[in-house]
Parts: structure tokens; sequence; C-alpha cells
């Protein structure tokens, strides 16, 4: 071969290599995974900013990785539709409360009744638990439970009224209903409307509800304490606001993306529990400004309605697990790792 052919050869050879390089140039940059999510509530509730900040921290530490595109709440898809997106493949992620879709996954009712904080039942393997209950019934990861440690209040615009043992009695009263707390809400014999958040300001406004429960804070951003003007404590149940992730869009995931989105996932179950703590006293001294009554149960009452709302959350999973047969096991692995029992 001349000098002449082996100098064509390498030039050949060399535009070769120049021109695979082009051509891989797109599958690399293709490399890094794109996620779609949603979430449930507005943008200017504390637990969509919780959200949005998570999904911040995710991108800011996946770029070349794996990217989040959030694609708005309630306004892009409608709250209680957005589990069903997820497990259908609309979207690939969503931040909700499992409440929206417990009638698919009931096992959720065992955080709505928890004894324990989001970081205990990562610990002791309640979130294991919870996350093979979602695949195997709804199709979806649970990657972890934000904002926990939140409870909830009724709050109303008459003064409460209370029965001969002292536990409040809402007989005749219009409640904004949500499927986290009905069962408890029907024990105490309320007229219930189901709405979404979104709704319930013109609810209040027009009349359609006179109480709705929500969490220990929120109520001035949501501007419901326009009409509600009494607390009733004590506090039940708690958040349960997850976020769940579509089980073939999850495996399709570099393990790289997943580990990710997983870890920083479980760092915010820690950091959304401790801020969220912060702001409740906070909140409280808002609505007390604002001139909300406050009106307490006696501590033996107070514990008999916390003990009806545990009861109505429990006794509604072991009736849709089928506690006493096919689901004893679960049932009680539940009890045990989010009730201590």
């Amino acid at each position: 071969m001349t000098f002449f052919n082996r100098l064509s050869q390498k030039a050949t050879m060399t535009l070769a290599a120049a021109g695979m390089a082009v051509a891989m140039a797109p599958t690399l940059a293709q490399a890094e995974d794109r996620v779609s999510a949603v979430h449930a509530f507005p943008d200017f509730l504390v637990y969509t900013k919780t959200f949005l900040a998570m999904v911040d921290d995710i991108n800011a530490r996946g770029e070349g990785i794996v990217q989040i595109d959030v694609r708005g709440g309630p306004e892009a898809i409608g709250m209680f539709q957005q589990p069903a997106a997820v497990r259908d493949g609309v979207v690939d992620m969503v931040h909700t409360p499992g409440s929206f879709y417990g009638a698919n996954v009931p096992e959720i009712d065992a955080m709505v009744a928890s004894r324990v904080t989001p970081m205990e039942a990562r610990a002791n393997g309640g979130a294991a638990l919870m996350d093979q209950a979602h695949q195997d019934r709804f199709g979806v990861k649970h990657l972890g439970w934000i904002d926990g440690g939140i409870k909830f209040h009724i709050y109303m615009n008459s003064e409460p009224k209370f029965n001969e043992d002292g536990v409040l009695d809402l007989t005749g009263v219009k409640l904004r209903d949500n499927p986290i707390y009905h069962a408890f809400f029907e024990a105490m014999n309320a007229t219930t409307a189901s709405m979404p958040a979104t709704e319930v300001y013109a609810g209040l406004e027009k009349g359609v509800v006179d109480a709705a429960a929500w969490t220990e804070i929120g109520i001035p951003q949501l501007k419901w304490n326009e009409f509600l003007k009494y607390r009733v404590d004590p506090t039940f149940y708690n958040t349960d606001i997850g976020v769940i992730f579509n089980a073939e869009a999850w495996n399709a995931l570099s393990a790289e993306s997943q580990e990710l989105i997983q870890s920083v996932v479980i760092e915010w179950e820690a950091k959304s529990y401790a801020d969220r703590q912060t702001e409740v006293a906070a909140d409280a001294k808002v609505l007390a400004d604002g001139g909300m009554t406050f009106v307490s149960h006696s501590e033996e009452a107070g514990a008999a309605y916390q003990k009806m709302a545990d009861d109505a959350a429990w006794a509604r999973m072991y009736e849709r697990i089928d506690g006493g047969g096919a689901g004893a096991e679960m049932y009680k692995a539940l009890r045990k790792h989010y009730a201590g029992e």
C-alpha cells in the first residue's frame, strides 16, 4: 500500500469516526430521563410548595440524569382524577393524598390513623408494605409520605354542639366531605357534601356547606376563615399526602434515576415533617388573632372522639381488604407498623 493510499485510508477512518460521533451525539443527549408530574392542590398551598421544592431539588441534582416536568395542578387534571391518570400512564408521577384513591388501595388508611411518623414507618418496614400494596393493587409505586405529622380539625361557622357524652354532635351540620374522613363524619351524624378543596370557598360563601375539616395549617391561605369561626379540638387523623409513580414508567427509568428520585423523596419525608411542625403554631395564631374560637372537648370526651376517628379508619380498611380472611396478615402487619399494636 502506497503512502497516499495509507493516508487516504486513514482519512476515511477519521471521517467515519467523526461521523459516528455525530450520530451518537443525539443518543447521548437523550440518555437523560424525563418525568411528567402533576400535583393535587393549587400552587399557593404549603403542600404544593413542598412538592415543587422537592422537584427543584431532584432536578438540580439530576442534571444529565433525570428531569421532572411539572404540568400543573388541579387545573391540568382534576384532583380526584389524578390517581387514575398516573395509574393509566397519562402522567408519570403525582403528588396527592392517598385517600383520593383509597377505594383502590385501602391500606392507605393505615397512614390516616397512624401513630408513627413517616420516618418511623420508613425504618420499621411500614413504608415498604405500603409501597407493595400500591404496586399490587394500583400499578404504581408509593415513593414516600410527604408533609406527614400534620393532623386535622373540624372548622365550623356556628358554635359546636356536643352529645350527652361530651362528644361533638354534627346533626344538622352541612359538612364538606372527603374520602379520608367520611366514615368518621357519618358516626357523628353529619350531613355531608363531597367537593374539591378548590370549590369549598364558594360552597361556604353560598351556604352549600357550613363546616369543613382541614389540616392544622392552610386555612388562612385558603381564606376559609372568612366564614369558619370555630375550631374543634383535639386533632384527629394524619395527612396522607404521598408521591406515587406509574410502575411501568418507573421500571423504564435508569437505575441511577430511580436511586436519585427515591433518595431525595426519603430526605424530604424528614425535611417536610420538620418544616410543617414549625408552621402549626404560626397558623393557629393567625386564626386566633382573626377572631376564631377554639372549642375543646374534655380530656375524656376528646379521647373518645379521637378513638372514634381511628376506629372508623381501621374498620373501613378491615372491611375493604377482608381483614378477617384473605387480608388478615396484611391488616395485622399494618397495625403493627403504623399503630404499634
